[in-house]
């Protein structure tokens, strides 16, 4: 739970730069990869991330203008990507403008709990970083290669002079 808006801003842009990273990793064709057909495809788990961040965000009582978390999945790699800056610039100038530290312990009804406006701005890390890991193991079936977020992917050990660890 974050009790000090500096620090949710400081670690949100830490994750943001980590999910564009993956974002930006994306190609068109990788879009339609899933596990099974079942499953959510790259393209949709990647424009849940999008959409998630004001459908929670409007839950806190934050106003802004945003994208409809019901729209359609962008058809290219680049539209999911630049709609992800613009919702998480828009967000971050939102809360600026309208929160202080005292509004990140105020109660709201999320998903029929009551949390507080601290503890919904982790939940929204984590819910990225969830996913993020989610892409990864779909970007690897894609045939893409995985940017290196919390430590080198194994394609950046040799650049780095060493050898990826064992399997």
């Amino acid at each position: 739970m974050f009790l000090s808006l500096s620090t949710f801003l400081q670690v949100w842009e830490k994750e943001e730069k980590s999910t564009e990273r993956i974002l930006e990793a994306l190609t068109d064709d990788s879009l339609n990869q899933s596990i099974t057909e079942q499953d959510r495809t790259l393209g949709r788990i990647a424009w849940h991330l999008v959409t998630t961040i004001p459908e929670m965000m409007l839950r806190t009582g934050l106003t802004f203008e945003s994208i409809d978390k019901e729209a359609p999945v962008p058809k290219t790699a680049q539209e999911i990507s630049k709609y992800y800056r613009e919702v998480s610039n828009t967000v971050v100038t939102a809360i600026k403008a309208q929160w202080n530290d005292q509004t990140l312990l105020e109660r709201r009804d999320m998903y029929g709990e009551p949390w507080t406006i601290g503890t919904t701005l982790s939940a929204l890390i984590d819910h990225q970083i969830h996913h993020r890991g989610q892409m990864t193991v779909l970007m690897r079936q894609a045939g893409l290669k995985v940017p290196g977020i919390l430590g080198p992917a194994r394609e950046d050990w040799s650049q780095m002079g060493m050898k990826a660890p064992l399997i």
